[in-house]
């Protein structure tokens, strides 16, 4: 795969040219410098060439992010193909451009020097000073407007060899690491990776903007995303975005490792695991810093931890430390297991005959004697897994025995820790408009029974009987019949024989 860097001062556009040439929103983005500090990447299609784009944050900044940015992009440009080197000319050359031109010289990488937020033919006046960097002409373009970037990418295939490489047909597994800032997301990737691929710091906020991360284990593909800390309040607009990002990748995710600390734990870890689980992902507890536990104290902390997640006990939980690397492998493997079980599909036939013992160890709901009948069950649909079961009356299910079936199906399916979703459909003359069910059906079926009304002599007797003291006349059964109801009987057919003697 082709690797294209773009790299500069703050508050060039660089993000902004990031996001044009993607097509998509993939870097945070705002007015003042500083934004962007971990290398993000993003790949785009150009004329049958596969590129992947990496965003880096501002060189030469002056702050204490300057080496930490610099060592990322020096990293961009390891394997790059060529070097986008963008600059603002409307504010004229700065002393941080002349350092970043001649570290670039001393790199040795092929550079195209891009002039940014040239809007206008009449801007193009600025360009004259840039020809002074030694990196050729410098083409204007514009991030904003989309202005000059089909000359860009011209002059980016140059540089680029014939792209022979095929594209793996299986997907990655797709794994973001959530969590408040500073419970060590960004240490556990670096261990799990065995590089520096992201800034690691003590001071919390260090990781501003998701990060993906291409790795291969095992002969499997993984993308690792690091998002940054979700706060409970954001103090700034930039925290307030980076929490949305963070929320859009745990929807684009196929597994969640929530990271906490092992003693600082409360009610937004339960909710940041409710938001995860209720997207459908699969979410895996990494209690991180174990190593700072004295090991007198484990026992203890591990039973204060049962009670605190007591809410979100279907995940599964694994004791990590980032530093010793204690736990990493175990981390994986149950993310690859859970993985594996979001994506299972479980065959109609055997499900039916788990709904058979089911029916039998739990009694149905029942409504005004008429009891929930369940026909039959299928799994619609996978990750998560969806299941469907067809009943006669939809508003007879009760919440308590629908989570009765959740917890059989978590159990005797083996899906514990996976979000499964259950569906009931209708089935039968109730699901028609007008219609009703198999027990309304039954009870239209049997004989009404007819009441005749008495007439107005006989009522106003029963009244003057009744004034009286007198009991009134009881009659017998063949007069209290109604003519209505009484049966013809029909003629019996005579024999030939009796037809005879008649004549």
């Amino acid at each position: 795969m082709h690797k294209v860097a773009i790299v500069g001062r703050p508050n060039v556009g660089k993000s902004s040219l990031f996001n044009r040439l993607v097509g998509r929103r993939e870097a945070v983005v705002a007015d003042f410098p500083g934004v962007t500090r971990d290398a993000k990447e993003g790949t785009m299609l150009y004329q049958n060439h596969r590129i992947t784009l990496i965003d880096t944050g501002g060189l030469w900044s002056g702050d204490e992010w300057e080496q930490a940015i610099r060592e990322k992009a020096e990293w961009a440009m390891e394997g790059s193909q060529a070097v986008i080197f963008v600059l603002d000319p409307r504010e004229g050359l700065s002393a941080a451009d002349y350092e970043v031109a001649e570290w670039l010289r001393r790199l040795g990488k092929p550079v195209i020097l891009i002039a940014n937020k040239i809007d206008s033919v009449t801007h193009n006046s600025y360009l004259a000073e840039l020809w002074g960097l030694g990196f050729g002409e410098p083409l204007p373009v514009s991030a904003e407007h989309a202005r000059g970037l089909d000359d860009l990418m011209d002059r980016v295939l140059e540089y680029l060899p014939e792209d022979t490489e095929d594209i793996p047909d299986i997907a990655p597994i797709r794994i973001s690491f959530i969590g408040r800032p500073n419970v060590g997301k960004s240490s556990l990737l670096n261990a799990l990776t065995q590089s520096e691929r992201v800034i690691v710091a003590d001071q919390p906020g260090t990781t501003r903007d998701s990060v993906d991360v291409e790795w291969d284990y095992a002969g499997q593909r993984f993308v690792l995303v690091d998002t940054a800390g979700i706060r409970k309040r954001p103090d700034t607009a930039i925290e307030d975005f980076a929490m949305q990002r963070s929320q859009t990748a745990i929807e684009r995710s196929d597994v969640i490792w929530l990271v906490v600390n092992a003693d600082e734990i409360g009610d937004h870890e339960l909710k940041l695991a409710n938001l995860a689980y209720e997207s459908g992902k699969p979410v895996i507890v990494v209690v991180n810093k174990w190593d700072l536990i004295p090991d007198e104290d484990l026992k203890l902390t591990e039973k204060e931890l049962n009670q605190k997640l007591f809410h979100i006990q279907y995940a599964p939980r694994v004791f990590t430390s980032a530093v010793n690397e204690y736990g990493i492998h175990e981390m994986l493997a149950e993310a690859m297991k859970l993985y594996d079980k979001w994506k299972a599909r479980v065959p109609t036939a055997e499900l039916n005959r788990w709904l058979g013992v089911w029916l039998m160890k739990q009694r149905v709901p029942n409504f005004q004697g008429r009891n929930l009948r369940m026909y039959f069950m299928t799994q619609v649909e996978t990750a998560p897994p969806t299941f469907a079961i067809f009943c006669n009356r939809e508003d007879y299910v009760t919440r308590a025995y629908e989570g009765f079936l959740m917890n059989r199906i978590r159990e005797d399916l083996d899906l514990a820790g996976i979000p499964v979703k259950l569906k009931w459909k209708q089935k039968g003359a109730f699901n028609k408009k007008g219609g009703d069910d198999d027990d309304d059906q039954a009870d239209k079926k049997k004989k009404p029974t007819h009441h005749r009304e008495p007439s107005k002599a006989e009522s106003v007797k029963a009244a003057k009987a009744a004034a009286s003291g007198e009991k009134p006349e009881r009659k017998s059964r063949a007069e209290r019949r109604d003519p209505a109801e009484k049966k013809v009987r029909p003629e019996r057919p005579r024999s030939a024989r009796s037809r005879a003697n008649e004549s």
